[in-house]
């Protein structure tokens, strides 16, 4: 289960939270309203360490993964499982936009299509067999 470190320094004008447990780091940032306006979910150990970051102007940045691969996906999920049975703890205003977060980022990287095999270029771009090009890119007459 996730505790609360107490004593972190806030960070004028927001409010800075951490919360741990043997696999979770939840850096969180808030207003002075409640409303998260930035959180790190760091997971895993050692050198495997991971995060997920959201901030609400710059959106996501998954540290640690090649992004938009299937391990990231699978990692995402699992985490989101995970973080489930160790947020209960947490205050529900910081759990549920964590939760809602990692449901969009799985949902964003479902969406996004996958990285192409080769790079099409325009038939401007083609070079043609056997041609030589001379100075300055000009075609050799």
């Amino acid at each position: 289960m996730l505790h609360e470190i107490v004593g972190v320094t806030d960070e004028p004008p927001a409010r800075r939270r951490w919360f741990h447990d043997e696999f979770f780091d939840l850096f969180v940032w808030q207003t002075r309203e409640g409303e998260v306006i930035l959180f790190q979910l760091c997971y895993g150990i050692d050198s495997s360490e991971r995060a997920l970051v959201w901030h609400r102007q710059g959106g996501f940045f998954h540290d640690g993964l090649d992004a938009g691969t299937r391990d990231d996906h699978r990692l995402t999920e699992e985490v989101m499982a995970r973080f489930a049975e160790a947020a209960p703890t947490v205050p529900k205003m910081i759990r549920q936009t964590v939760e809602a977060r990692l449901q969009e980022y799985l949902k964003r990287k479902a969406a996004a299509p996958g990285r192409r095999r080769s790079f099409r270029r325009a038939a401007w771009q083609k070079r043609l067999a056997g041609q030589k090009s001379g100075q300055n890119g000009q075609r050799a007459g």
